[in-house]
């Protein structure tokens, strides 16, 4: 279970507003029909190689393999969130609540990196919107559970949904405002689970942006596989491993300052020559890196289990995030500090939502030209059907009252750690201004 609720306000500065926010645990219940699947082995690095191996198998189904059977998971959970609003100025009548892909948690909307200058929730509130990030359920700061059969899209899409009727019936006391209309912003997962929300309950959400986003899973089993994916617990054992971790702390401790003097000293003691890049690569971009760096040791551990699964190093970082040479590669490994895993039971389910919406309000999609889980690294190779890949998404949406596909260029699936993300900030809230949904 995520820690007690807390409710503290701060005053942030960022690039284009000030603003007032404050993180709050939000309790909510859940009843979610969702599937029952077979027990796996989920111990270490190679269970989680030999899942991506049956889940990535040519024309397999490892989903319809391990399926058992269906079960409705019932429950009292905790949600993390932060809510920000214009410092000084009104929580007005509409809200985004923002919701972060696999990898990140809320903190990819608000990235305090170079003075919150990737900030989206900066930009939002610049417009005049009230925002609500949360940590998706089983993720980050919300309660976690079994990660096969817990932690599944459905139940999220219900925690989702139990979050939104809450801020519109003015009952999160921290925020103590009701608010009329509530926009849905994803992000990959977080976007499928918007779109899935749309489908189930078209009347709870009044404009969707989904960004990172297009209706096809052909490339889901490239991204696993470029994930080489190992134990969360495992890969960063000090931030998201167990308490019980703290021998490791001690262990890494003496290595973790002045690493690449210590490695060029004992090389030098052997008779070695290595150049500080090339330590620097083999530090910061490999799985060295997670083990030995002092990130780990500057945060409260998250106790991730068995089957809670994350990408190896920076390099898979990039396969399937970031576009070379269009981002940060500071901020990169900031990303890289700060993940978050997947589970077991969200890979089997992400692509279990319905083929339609009935939603009748608008809908913005933001990708990246080069976003590589839903376009293969290409939007525009569609071979002529359509004009991007994420256009092909319009009939998802029969009864919706605006649709558009917009590319952003040069930018992967990552959008908000690119250079060019806060352009891509500005369109958005420019786009739903002018479809009914200004604040």
């Amino acid at each position: 279970m995520a820690p007690p609720s807390f409710y503290v306000f701060v005053l942030l500065n960022g690039f284009a507003a000030a603003k007032t926010c404050c993180n709050l645990t939000i309790p909510v219940s859940i009843a979610s029909r969702q599937g029952l699947f077979a027990s796996i082995p989920q111990e270490g690095n190679l269970d989680a190689t030999a899942f991506s191996q049956a889940f990535t198998t040519l024309g397999g189904n490892y989903t319809e393999q391990l399926l058992e059977g269906y079960q409705t998971l019932t429950g009292d959970y905790e949600i993390s969130a932060k809510f920000c609003y214009p410092d000084g100025g009104s929580k007005d009548t509409v809200i985004q609540l923002l919701s972060h892909g696999i990898g990140f948690d809320k903190t990819y909307w608000d990235l305090s990196f170079n003075n919150y200058n990737y900030s989206y929730v900066n930009a939002a509130v610049a417009a005049g919107y009230s925002t609500l990030a949360i940590d998706r359920f089983g993720i980050g700061n919300s309660s976690h559970g079994d990660p096969l059969n817990t932690i599944q899209a459905q139940a999220e899409v219900e925690a989702l949904n139990a979050i939104t009727t809450k801020l519109r019936n003015g009952d999160i006391s921290e925020i103590g405002h009701a608010y009329d209309k509530v926009i849905h912003v994803g992000h990959s997962f977080g976007s499928v689970q918007s779109y899935w929300l749309s489908a189930l309950y078209p009347d709870n959400t009044d404009g969707l942006v989904l960004t990172g986003w297009a209706q096809n899973g052909s490339f889901l089993p490239m991204t696993v596989s470029a994930w080489n994916l190992h134990q969360a617990r495992l890969n960063q054992p000090l931030r998201l491993g167990s308490a019980s971790n703290s021998g490791l702390l001690q262990a890494f401790s003496k290595y973790s300052s002045g690493i690449v003097q210590y490695v060029q000293g004992l090389l030098r003691g052997v008779g070695v020559q290595i150049a500080s890049q090339d330590i620097w690569e083999d530090i910061a971009t490999t799985e060295v890196g997670n083990l030995i760096d002092g990130w780990n040791t500057t945060v409260q551990t998250l106790n991730y289990p068995n089957g809670y699964l994350i990408w190896s190093d920076l390099t898979a970082n990039q396969f399937t995030f970031l576009l070379r040479g269009r981002y940060d590669v500071s901020l990169g490994i900031v990303a890289e500090t700060t993940k978050h895993p997947v589970t077991t039971g969200e890979l089997l389910t992400i692509g279990s939502a319905p083929a339609q919406s009935p939603f009748t309000g608008p809908v913005l999609v933001f990708t990246g030209e080069n976003d590589q889980p839903f376009c293969g690294g290409n939007c525009y190779a569609t071979g002529g059907v359509a004009d991007n890949i994420p256009a092909e998404a319009a009939k998802s949406f029969p009864g919706a009252s605006a649709y558009e596909a917009y590319i952003q260029p040069a930018t992967a699936h990552g959008l908000n750690v690119h250079y060019n993300a806060t352009a891509g900030y500005n369109y958005i809230q420019s786009w739903l201004g002018s479809h009914g949904l200004a604040a």
